[in-house]
This record gives structure tokens, C-alpha cells and sequence, in this order.
């Protein structure tokens, strides 16, 4: 008895050492009212031409900014064919989406998400001219310096909004893992091998990889998702793109065979908001990514060298699921990151037309 219970103080004093390596992610210091404008306007639906979808339509505070789908939805007549990505850190990310194909900044992943005929599909002429005539964003553009409100002040408020979106409160972070967890992150960082590719404090490299997840079926069945896939390919120069029945991933990058079907390492923050899981949600547990890995990744022929059976015991993968959950911290639903005043409507202006802006 007195063995276990010095296991378990070394375990838990230990704990410190390595959160402090790896952890917390820092927070980016944003212009307070640049932030609170790009809040209100991650909520308003107005940011799409046909004002049925807002940022938040697929990226729920709740769910750690996911939608709990294993395939996200789309504009009006469409439907998405990859799984939303939690938005937790996201401004601390080298590139975007989970083929990477966005690399720059995060204004350009709002100005692209904004306008893609298939996500909002807003002629960005027209949501300025919206936004003028709403008195409170008139207010809230010059309180944030950005003067009367324009597509590029409305891009720099989502920048950022989205940067001070920063992973807190996990136990991982406050060095307070029960032996399980401890036991957990030495496989993780072990015998598992997951660090070889979920390194640093957000727990990924921030490179592509194919491990084989397989195909989801919904994709290519579902007319409304196969159409959003081929407009997205042939965008994005994929040859023979109307007959293919599996996305191609980071291969749009560089149009290299060795590339086909590999995804950006998505980041293990939240993981246990953000089910279900893969860039197209085909494994619904944590559980069932721990067992995919255990059993050394799915099947295909670009897969990644390093993923091989872990013969892990089930107590083994029980301590890693263990320490995957903590590394979830408190929830995104609270007054900080979610606008909850009612105030996205406003009169119509008469005889508009000959109105000055």
C-alpha cells in the first residue's frame, strides 16, 4: 500500500515539470475592441449572402468552436465534406483547413471562408454596404480604430477574435494529472509514439500526414456533398476530379503523389468537446482513435512509415484515453467569446437608393 502511494505522489509531483514544457498555450494580446467587434460579428448571419449562416453556424463555442458533426454543413444547396476543426488556438496554427491549403494569415482564412461559393458565399462588396447600415457597427469600426466599416476592418476584427481564442483550465496545464493520466502521457510520449507528430504545447506539428483513416461514404452517396467536393476540386487543379471517390488532402498543396490523402495533425486541445474525430469524422470516439492507432492506422498505400501496431493492453489504452482528456480545459460558452446581445436588427432606410453611405 505504501508503494502505491508513493507511486502516486512521484506520479503527481512530477506532473509539474512537464505541463510547464508543454503548456499552457499563450494568449495573443489583441486591440480589446478590434476583438469585441470581430465577436459580434463571428455571431451574425449577415456575414453570408443569403444570411442563413454565421461563423458560428459550424464553429459552437460549446463545442470548443465544432459543430458535433462528422461532416460540417455548407451553404444554401450544398453540404460540407470534412469535419469542422475547433477553432482553440487557432491563431497560434502555420496553416489552415485540414489540407493546409490556407498558409498566410488569418485574414486570409476569413476573407476565404467569407467569400467560398460554398461555405458563406458573400460578395463582400454587399456585406460592407450591410454593415453600414447598422448604426451599432458604425459605433463599434471606430471604437476599434478601423474607422466607418469596410471588408478588411471587418477581416482584421475575425483575425482578431479568432487569435484570443486560448485553451485555459486544463489539468494538464495545472500539473494535476491522477496516475492515470501520468501513465497516459508516458505512453503518449513512449511506447504510443504519438508525440512524433502531436508535439508542442498545442500537441501538433502542424504537418501532413496520411495514416490511413478511411473513406467516408457519405461524401461521395450524398449528391449535396459531392458537388461542394468536385467545385472544391476542380478550384483546386485535382485531375480527374469528377470521377474520384476519396479526397485527396494536402496533395492539392504540391500535386504530389506521396501526398495524396494526408491531413494537417489536427491539435489534441478540447479533444473532448470536439468529437467525432478525423478530417471527415469517421471515428466517433476516443476510444476508437486510440484503438485505430493501436492497431497501426487504417490501410493505404501513402500511409506514414512510422504507424505500426501498438499491441497496447486495454488498461494501456484506457490510461492514454485518460491523459487525451485532460487535455481539455473549461468551456468556450461563456460571455468572452460568445456575443449575447440581441441587437443584429435595425430599421430599413427608405428610398435607399438615393441615400449616401
Amino acid at each position: 500500500m505504501r508503494l502505491l502511494v508513493g507511486m502516486s505522489i512521484a506520479l503527481m509531483t512530477s506532473t509539474a515539470a512537464f505541463a510547464t514544457d508543454l503548456g499552457p498555450v499563450a494568449k495573443i494580446e489583441q486591440n480589446p475592441a478590434l476583438v469585441e467587434l470581430g465577436k459580434r460579428l463571428f455571431y451574425d448571419s449577415r456575414l453570408s449572402g443569403d444570411t442563413n449562416l454565421s461563423c458560428s453556424t459550424c464553429h459552437d463555442p460549446a463545442k470548443a468552436f465544432t459543430d458535433g458533426e462528422q461532416l460540417s454543413t455548407a451553404y444554401t444547396g450544398t453540404e460540407g465534406f470534412r469535419n469542422t476543426p475547433t477553432l482553440a488556438n487557432v491563431g497560434h496554427r502555420a496553416a489552415w483547413m485540414h489540407d493546409g491549403r490556407l498558409g498566410t494569415n488569418l485574414n486570409d482564412v476569413s476573407r476565404g471562408m467569407i467569400t467560398e461559393t460554398y461555405i458563406m458565399n458573400m460578395d463582400m462588396r454587399i456585406m460592407q454596404e450591410r454593415f453600414k447600415q447598422d448604426p451599432v457597427y458604425v459605433e463599434m469600426f471606430k471604437a476599434a480604430g478601423k474607422g466607418e466599416p469596410s471588408n478588411g476592418g471587418a477581416r482584421g476584427a475575425l483575425e482578431a477574435f479568432l487569435k484570443s481564442i486560448t485553451s485555459q483550465g486544463s489539468a494538464f496545464d495545472r500539473g494535476e494529472l491522477t496516475v492515470a493520466e501520468r501513465r497516459g502521457y508516458e505512453l503518449f510520449m513512449g511506447k504510443a509514439g504519438c508525440s512524433s507528430c502531436h508535439s508542442g504545447n498545442r500537441f501538433t506539428d502542424d504537418q501532413p500526414h496520411n495514416t490511413g483513416v478511411p473513406n467516408n461514404p457519405d461524401i461521395w452517396s450524398d449528391p449535396l456533398r459531392h458537388i461542394t467536393y468536385v467545385t472544391y476540386a476542380k478550384f483546386m487543379g485535382v485531375e480527374n476530379y469528377m470521377n474520384l471517390r476519396e479526397d485527396q488532402g494536402a496533395y492539392i498543396r504540391d500535386h504530389k503523389e506521396e501526398n495524396k490523402r494526408s491531413f494537417l495533425t489536427p491539435t489534441l486541445r478540447e479533444l473532448t468537446y470536439t468529437a467525432p474525430y478525423m478530417h471527415n469524422g469517421m471515428l466517433a470516439t476516443l476510444e476508437d482513435v486510440v484503438e485505430f492507432y493501436n492497431q497501426g492506422g487504417g490501410d493505404d498505400v501513402n500511409k506514414d512509415s512510422r504507424l505500426k501496431p501498438l499491441n497496447l493492453k486495454n488498461s494501456e489504452k484506457a490510461n492514454l484515453v485518460a491523459f487525451l482528456k485532460s487535455l481539455s480545459g473549461d468551456s468556450f460558452d461563456t460571455p468572452e467569446y460568445v456575443w449575447t446581445a440581441d441587437d443584429y436588427s435595425y430599421e430599413l432606410i427608405e428610398d435607399w437608393k438615393n441615400k449616401k453611405n
